[in-house]
């Protein structure tokens, strides 16, 4: 039976915690076995994955692939599959090297070119997986063959580069501190640290305080409606991990060079992926159809178009990750972006999104992919050969897909 769990009329039903638990295995899950890797990697690499400059590294590692799995979310969350990402992505790298090295253009009209042209690649396949039915496993493998040829082509089959300061920014700036150098003098002092980056210090209590806000809203929200919530405990301990974290990584930031370009880049992705998919008519059709793509025809959604809109969207987010990662690298090469669609299905999967469409969040696979990021980096620094790391990220990528079929024959 459901109890409420809060004291007040009106009050929302709750679930008992092992009725939640059950139900939200898969969100718990994820967070926990974060926390677990993350804990684990840290003692065994006697605290070099927590320190401010690891983790200045593993944003800048893992933004591009982050980017990605915003797009790939929807893909996958609408019933479909893009391998042809890593290609795309490392053409776009390609296609911008030629644009501003060779060519000499402003890098902002290259920027632009190279996002139309992402957008233009994946119309072109979303077009065939839309109006002509052919499985986008086959369209997008045929993609991912096409586009590592372009590479080769456009490159002559060698590395271009350097790209000017301008371009390098996008992926290796860092924004610039707006307090007094003073406070953060007085604050390295007050901390025991040589420098204090003040923006990024307030950048992590806003960020914790909007977390705790959100989720105090949208549980007085639940209340007014009658939604079933959850556990208020479990309320709390989760939205203080998260706010913690914010708060913990933030800091740790501000002790190093501050806040990276690419942080800022991907936490606006993502709260507004985030936006459109729980609060907008769009994202309720993409999820509708992911779940019954029959049903949702019958209903008046426009299947073919949003389907065609949603491999637009993976690739211009191809294109965006292919201009980090060109930007990161300082160069682009005709082997960039290789098996990177790889990671990107992988972070979406672990990140709790289903096979067969329909469920997964945005959030979701944020966390997914930073998991791939710690697991790559703490097995990078304690020294793991690239054999036994692609084993345990495959092994980790089959444990995630058993536990989603798992949970829906024990559901159904």
């Amino acid at each position: 039976m459901a109890v409420a769990d809060e004291g007040t009329t009106g009050a929302a039903p709750t679930k008992g915690i092992k009725e939640y638990l059950a139900a939200n295995m898969r969100e718990y899950g994820l967070l926990v076995a974060l926390i677990v890797i993350m804990g684990f990697f840290q003692v065994v690499t006697n605290g070099t994955l927590l320190k401010p400059v690891n983790i200045t590294n593993l944003m800048l590692q893992n933004s591009y692939i982050v980017i990605m799995a915003l797009g790939m979310l929807i893909v996958i969350v609408g019933g479909h599959i893009d391998l042809s990402v890593g290609s795309v992505m490392g053409f776009i790298g390609a296609l911008a090297a030629v644009l501003i090295v060779n060519m000499d253009l402003p890098v902002l009209v290259a920027i632009v070119i190279c996002l139309v042209a992402g957008g233009i690649i994946g119309g072109a396949q979303g077009y065939w997986v839309a109006y002509w039915r052919i499985p986008p496993f086959i369209v997008t493998l045929a993609g991912m063959l096409v586009f590592r040829g372009l590479s080769l082509w456009l490159l002559e089959g060698q590395s271009v580069g350097p790209f000017p300061q301008s371009f390098q920014v996008i992926a290796n700036g860092f924004v610039p501190d707006i307090f007094p150098q003073s406070w953060g003098v007085a604050l390295a002092e007050l901390v025991g640290a040589r420098q204090v980056n003040v923006l990024a210090l307030v950048a992590g209590v806003l960020g914790a305080g909007a977390v705790v806000r959100l989720g105090l809203k949208r549980r007085a929200a639940n209340r007014a409606y009658g939604i079933v919530d959850e556990p208020r405990a479990f309320f709390i301990l989760r939205t203080g991990i998260v706010a913690i974290a914010i708060l913990f990584i933030l800091f740790k930031l501000s002790t190093f060079r501050g806040i990276p370009n690419v942080l800022v880049t991907m936490g606006i992705l993502t709260v507004i992926y985030a936006f459109i998919t729980e609060n907008t008519v769009i994202g309720r059709r993409v999820y509708a159809m992911g779940g019954n793509e029959k049903a949702a025809k019958l209903s008046g959604i426009k299947t073919e178009r949003l389907s065609f809109l949603a491999f637009v969207n993976m690739g211009v987010l191809a294109a965006a990750a292919g201009l980090v990662f060109a930007a990161r690298l300082n160069t682009a090469t005709p082997k960039a972006g290789f098996a990177l669609e790889l990671d990107v299905i992988a972070a979406v999967f672990i990140g709790g999104a289903s096979m067969s469409g329909g469920v997964g969040t945005i959030v979701g696979a944020v966390v997914g992919a930073f998991l791939m990021g710690v697991l790559n980096n703490g097995m990078s620094i304690m020294g793991i050969g690239i054999d036994f790391q692609q084993m345990i990220k495959g092994l980790v990528l089959l444990a995630a897909v058993v536990f989603d079929v798992y949970n829906k024959q024990k559901q159904g």
